[in-house]
C-alpha cells in the first residue's frame, strides 16, 4: 500500500518573515484559498494575538474544503498555569481546528534563552499540550532547535519530544531551526527519534541555510517522518524554508508517496508558484526546479535536436505533470496548456482542438510581450478569452479623463495632498462627464467613473478596491519604464476578482485595470448587450 505523507504549509507565517514580504489580510485569505484548492493538508494561518493582520485573518477565516487550518503560538510562559496563559487562550479562541505550538528542545536554549530549568521546560511543554488537547484541538508541537539540541544533549532532546507525544500531540515536528544540519545527520537523528515517537506522528521543519532544505526534508521522510513542513517557493527568513514546490513533486513523482494532492492538482503547481509571486510583486525564479520558466527550456544545438526526437534525453519528467511547459523554439504549442487550464479555471468550455484556441494563445503571447501577466488576474484573462472566443459588448468607453494632484498647506498649517479626476465616459454614443475627489489619483478616477456609470449599471455599485499593486516591468528604463498594475476588487456579496493593466503611465495602467474590473462585473451580472 502506498504510504501517506502530510504536507503542512507555513507560507502565511514563516513566509511573512521573508525580507520584503508583507502580506495583507486579503493576500492571506486568497493564498489560503489557493492552497486549499491545491490539496495542502495543513495551512498555518499565523499567530493570533501577535499582530493586527493575523487577528483579522482569524476573525475572517476562509472556509476550507480540504485543508485543516492551524493557529501558531508557543508553550505557556514560566510562572503561569496553562489555563491562565493568555497565549494559549488566544489559540483556543482562534477558531482554528488545529494549533501548533513551539517549545525548546535544546538544553542550551532552555537555560540561556528561556532562563528556566530543564525540568520546568518539560512541564511547560507537557501542560500546554495537555491543556490544548483537552480544549478539543488537534495539537502539533514544533520542537525548536531539535537537531542542535540533540547534538549537544541527545537525552534531553528526546525527553522533550517524548513529553509532547505522551501528552497528546498528534504531530511532533523536528525543527532544524538554524538550517545548519546536513542530510546524513538528519536521517541518522530521525532514526533515533523514532524510538521514542512513532514515525507516523513525526514531522520535519527545515530551513535552507546550507541549501539543503529540500534534501533534509526528503532524508527525514526516508528515515520515517510522515509530515513535511515548508513554504511555497521556499519563502522564509534568512535563506528561506524547505521549498514545497520542489518537495511535493519529489515525494509524489520520484518517491512514490501519496499526499493530499492528486495527479490532476499537481498540474497546478507551476500556477500556484507564480500566483504567489504575482501576489508579492516578485519576479519569479526562472531557474527554480519543476516550476521555473527555464526548468524545461532547451537552447538550440545538440540538446534541442535530441529533445525534438526524445524529450526524455534531457528531461527527468514531463513538464505537463507539474503544469510547466517545454521550451525549445517558439511555436503555437507553447503556452497552449496554460491557456487551456486558465479557460477551465474561469469556466469556459471549448473543444481543445478549436482553431480559436491558437488565436487566443497568440493573443496572450502578444499581451505578455507588452508586460501583461494573467497568473494573478483571472478576470482580465476571462475578458480577453471571451473577446477572442465569443463576444463581449463594449459597455462603456472612456472618451478622455484628467487627473489632478494638489500638494498644499491646510488652514491648520498641515501639509496635505488632494486628488481630483474628471472623467468623460461614453455609453451608447452619449458622453457623460463627472468629477470626483479621492485620497489619491486612482481613488479619484474610480469615483468619477462610478458617478458616470452607477445609474446605468447598478450592479457595479458597492464595488471596492481591496488591493492595488504596481510593478515595474523594465526597470532599466528608469522613469520611462512600463508599469503593470494589478487591482483586486470586491462586491457587496464578498465576491473577489483581479484585473491587470499595463502602460508606461501608471495612471493609465490603473485605468486599464479599473476598466476591466467594471466590465467583468457587468458581464458576470448577465448583461450581454
Amino acid at each position: 500500500m502506498t504510504e501517506r505523507v502530510y504536507i503542512y504549509d507555513t507560507t502565511l507565517r514563516d513566509g511573512a518573515q521573508t525580507k520584503g514580504v508583507d502580506f495583507s489580510v486579503v493576500d492571506k485569505q486568497d493564498i489560503a484559498r489557493r492552497l486549499d484548492e491545491f490539496g495542502i493538508d495543513y495551512i498555518e494561518g499565523g499567530w493570533p494575538g501577535a499582530n493586527p493582520t493575523d487577528d483579522a485573518f482569524f476573525e475572517n477565516m476562509p472556509k476550507f474544503k480540504k485543508s485543516t487550518l492551524s493557529a501558531f503560538g508557543m508553550t505557556r510562559k514560566s510562572g503561569k498555569s496553562a489555563s491562565n496563559d493568555p497565549g494559549l487562550a488566544a489559540l483556543i479562541n482562534s477558531g482554528s481546528p488545529a494549533v501548533t505550538i513551539f517549545g525548546k528542545s535544546s538544553d542550551f536554549q532552555v537555560k540561556e534563552t528561556l532562563g528556566v530549568s530543564l525540568k520546568e521546560n518539560l512541564k511547560m511543554v507537557s501542560e500546554s499540550i495537555a491543556h490544548l488537547k483537552k480544549s478539543g484541538k488537534e495539537v502539533l508541537f514544533d520542537a525548536e532547535h531539535f537537531f542542535d539540541g540533540y547534538k549537544e544533549n541527545p537525552k534531553y532532546a528526546l525527553e522533550v519530544i517524548k513529553a509532547a507525544y505522551d501528552n497528546g500531540a498528534r504531530w511532533v515536528v523536528l525543527c532544524d531551526t538554524n538550517g545548519g544540519t546536513l542530510p546524513h545527520e538528519i536521517e541518522e537523528i530521525v532514526t533515533t527519534a523514532k524510538k521514542v515517537v512513532p514515525g507516523k506522528n513525526l514531522g520535519i521543519h527545515c530551513h535552507n541555510d546550507t541549501e539543503n532544505g529540500v534534501a533534509n526534508a526528503l532524508a527525514a521522510v526516508r528515515a520515517g517522518v510522515r509530515q513535511v513542513q515548508g513554504t511555497i517557493n521556499g519563502l522564509g527568513e534568512r535563506c528561506g524554508n524547505t521549498n514545497l514546490t520542489s518537495v511535493i513533486p519529489n515525494l509524489i513523482i520520484k518517491m512514490g508517496f501519496k499526499t493530499g494532492i492528486s495527479e490532476e492538482k499537481l498540474t497546478q503547481l507551476t500556477y500556484l508558484s507564480r500566483f504567489l509571486d504575482e501576489k508579492l510583486n516578485k519576479q519569479p525564479n526562472n531557474y527554480a526546479p519543476y516550476v521555473g520558466k527555464n526548468a524545461f527550456a532547451h537552447k538550440g544545438g545538440v540538446h534541442a535536436s535530441a529533445v525534438a526526437k526524445n524529450a526524455k534525453s534531457y528531461e527527468h519528467i514531463e513538464p505537463e505533470m507539474v503544469g510547466n511547459l517545454r521550451q525549445v523554439v517558439m511555436s503555437n504549442q507553447a503556452g497552449r496548456a496554460n491557456v487551456l487550464r486558465n479557460l477551465e479555471d474561469v469556466g469556459i468550455k471549448i473543444d481543445p482542438k478549436d482553431k480559436k484556441i491558437g488565436e487566443l494563445v497568440n493573443k496572450v503571447k502578444e499581451m505578455e510581450r507588452q508586460g501583461y501577466s494573467y497568473d494573478g488576474a483571472n478576470a482580465s484573462f476571462e475578458l480577453l478569452a471571451r473577446r477572442v472566443l465569443e463576444n463581449v459588448p463594449q459597455y462603456f468607453r472612456m472618451a478622455h479623463f484628467k487627473v489632478f494632484d494638489y500638494r498644499k498647506w491646510s488652514s491648520k498649517g498641515e501639509l496635505m495632498m488632494e486628488s481630483k479626476a474628471v472623467a468623460n465616459v461614453e455609453v451608447n454614443g452619449v458622453e457623460i462627464k463627472k468629477v470626483a475627489r479621492g485620497n489619491g489619483p486612482v481613488s479619484a478616477l474610480d469615483k468619477a467613473i462610478h458617478r458616470a456609470l452607477d445609474k446605468i449599471y447598478p450592479e457595479i455599485k458597492g464595488i471596492k478596491l481591496v488591493d492595488y499593486r504596481v510593478r515595474i516591468i523594465n526597470p532599466e528604463q528608469g522613469t520611462s519604464a512600463v508599469t503593470r498594475v494589478t487591482i483586486e476588487s470586491e462586491d457587496g456579496d464578498g465576491n473577489r476578482w483581479s484585473t491587470v493593466g499595463v502602460s508606461p503611465n501608471v495612471i493609465d495602467a490603473s485605468y486599464n485595470a479599473l476598466r476591466d474590473s467594471l466590465m467583468y462585473k457587468i458581464l458576470k451580472s448577465g448583461k450581454r448587450k
